[in-house]
């Protein structure tokens, strides 16, 4: 859906320069503060990798389904059956619903979970010959599959950048240093694109991730620790003490 901007006329013609020149420097300091966020991550983890364990991008996709409101500790110690039980999509496709459920029952939501994994295995060998598609469009179309997960498959199976990923610690984080004021995910995610590097996305995400894990930790972020400090704005966190 296309958006349209209606401008008002500036009844003082001085005004519109000093505007724009507000608005301008306002956003060049942002573009190197964002800079200095990603070399700060880059710096502390340079090889930061996706924590869901898996072999091949049918496994990662499966495995990104089942960590909606799940751990990925959690994930990781399920798919292990899951795998050698339905190693293939042929073989999920085909799978019992009550059988795969009792597989993956304590990851949470598991019906609906082996619904959607069932569903999505059936529409890659119908539709896609049993080869997972390669493509944002494509992806959403398959059961289970929204963007999130759809930019997961990408980014980490295929070195794809077609977007950020937005999971709670990418959010969280990135409204405290001042990068969105959004709180819905698709909202971000266009905030953070706009101002990444596109080059940037795939590491952007699972670095931050990383950082919320180890050191922005939701309920007792290790700010003395933190190396994005003197660049994050904390919004809604106390003042740090002098």
């Amino acid at each position: 859906m296309s958006v349209q901007y209606q401008i008002a006329p500036c009844l003082n013609v001085k005004c519109f320069p000093m505007a724009k020149a507000r608005s301008s420097r306002s956003g060049d300091e942002k573009s190197q503060r964002v800079q200095r966020i990603i070399h700060g991550l880059r710096a502390t983890y340079p090889e930061a990798i996706c924590a869901l364990n898996h072999e091949n991008p049918f496994q990662l996709l499966a495995a990104t389904i089942l960590s909606a409101q799940c751990t990925d500790e959690r994930v990781n110690m399920v798919t292990p059956a899951l795998f050698k039980k339905y190693p293939t999509p042929l073989s999920l496709a085909k799978a019992v619903p009550e059988e795969l459920e009792e597989v993956i029952r304590s990851t949470g939501f598991f019906r609906n979970k082996a619904k959607n994994l069932i569903g999505m295995s059936q529409a890659v060998v119908e539709s896609h010959g049993g080869e997972l598609p390669q493509t944002l469009d494509e992806l959403i179309q398959l059961p289970g599959v929204g963007r999130k997960t759809a930019n997961v498959l990408l980014g980490t199976a295929y070195g794809i950048p077609s977007g950020v990923v937005v999971d709670t610690h990418v959010g969280r984080i990135s409204r405290l240093l001042g990068l969105t004021k959004n709180a819905g995910a698709e909202q971000i995610e266009r905030d953070l694109m706009s101002l990444v590097p596109q080059e940037e996305w795939i590491n952007f995400s699972h670095r931050l991730i990383h950082h919320g894990r180890r050191i922005c930790i939701a309920r007792r972020p290790k700010c003395a620790e933190c190396p994005l400090v003197e660049n994050c704005l904390r919004v809604g966190l106390p003042k740090l003490p002098d």
